[in-house]
């Protein structure tokens, strides 16, 4: 059987052509399934699509018409799909529910370090051979206090990270993390977490309850100095919101490496085009603002365990076995969350 693989990047290429040899032929693509490209699908029983891809009912209904049976996402976040379709047209949606946790946290340090030190910066200065410090000054974490919304496994490791720096944590969820406790973190109401983070980091997922988490109105509540840093879903931040702070001059950083409009450009070479998004164009001038393009997941250990899980979950589908993986299976609607 061949399956066909959208928004394939290059470094997970070869990873997945390994991991399905001798069990399947795998036809990677580094376009993104959408409505225009969701023909491509037609006579492709499995089809495997990364997160930027545009599963909404039209895009479903095309896919089921040409023949396909099974989506095999290779992530963990699904606001990307309608799954209340999926289950109506009789498709098996599958995800990756796990993955190297590490891989996203450490990273969200990088960018938050990367925008408390001034890093980018000091780097491009350096290349022109400008080796001032003016403007540079960061300030030490140790005895600063961190807000960390969400402490599931991904939360849980950076607040590792956080107390090796010997920062005092807060954290908010709706139900508290035992080894977070463990740790010395205290739960707090989101309000609380605002006024009183030095530095805060999202680790929530997209759901209709947590989008615009981050508004005008938490951003207010916020210290004038505070570093925002989401590495999780980009429709957890109202970016015009964002804008409008960072105009006044509030907030010493911010990185993203997530955007709420991000389909359509990350992933992609944009560097020859006009980018029509007035908002992002607005954060891109920003000195204190870092934007990455949704690589925080991007290692080897936690692809490889992408690929692998992708692996498992189409041999369950054709051996018509159900998983904890599955979203939307024959005969069982949704139970998640949206």
């Amino acid at each position: 059987m061949e399956i066909v693989a959208f928004g394939v990047q290059a470094d997970e290429k070869p990873l997945l052509e390994r991991a399905f040899a001798g069990r399947h032929q795998i036809r990677c693509l580094d376009v993104f399934l959408n409505d225009d490209t969701a023909p491509i699908a037609a006579g492709h029983e499995v089809v495997s699509v990364s997160v930027n891809a545009d599963l909404n009912a039209g895009v479903l209904q095309q896919l089921a018409s040409g023949g396909t049976r099974m989506i095999a996402q290779r992530a963990t976040g699904f606001n990307n799909i309608d799954l209340d379709a999926a289950a109506d047209l009789g498709l098996t949606v599958g995800r990756v529910s796990y993955y190297s946790p590490y891989s996203v946290a450490e990273f969200a340090w990088a960018l938050a370090m990367a925008v408390n030190r001034r890093v980018v910066r000091a780097a491009n200065r350096t290349r022109n051979f400008d080796f001032r410090l003016d403007g540079l000054m960061g300030r030490d974490l140790r005895g600063r206090t961190v807000g960390v919304l969400g402490t599931g496994k991904i939360g849980e490791a950076f607040t590792r990270i956080a107390h090796g720096f010997g920062m005092r944590l807060l954290g908010w969820d709706l139900a508290e993390n035992p080894a977070c406790l463990d740790l010395g973190m205290t739960y707090a109401d989101q309000d609380r977490l605002f006024a009183e983070s030095d530095l805060i980091s999202l680790h929530v997922p997209l759901v209709e309850a947590t989008r615009h988490l981050i508004d005008a109105r938490a951003l207010a509540l916020m210290k004038d100095d505070a570093i925002l840093v989401n590495s999780s879903r980009g429709g957890l931040v109202d970016t015009a919101a964002l804008v409008a702070t960072l105009k006044e001059g509030r907030l010493s950083g911010v990185a993203l490496d997530v955007y709420e409009e991000e389909a359509g450009l990350f992933f992609f070479d944009k560097s020859l085009e006009v980018v029509h998004d007035d908002t992002l164009a607005r954060l891109m001038t920003f000195g204190n603002v870092l934007v990455t393009s949704h690589q925080a997941y991007f290692t080897e250990d936690a692809v490889g365990q992408i690929v692998d899980t992708t692996v498992a979950n189409v041999e369950d589908y054709l051996a018509g076995r159900d998983n904890e993986n599955m979203l939307v299976a024959p005969g069982r609607r949704p139970a998640v969350a949206r």
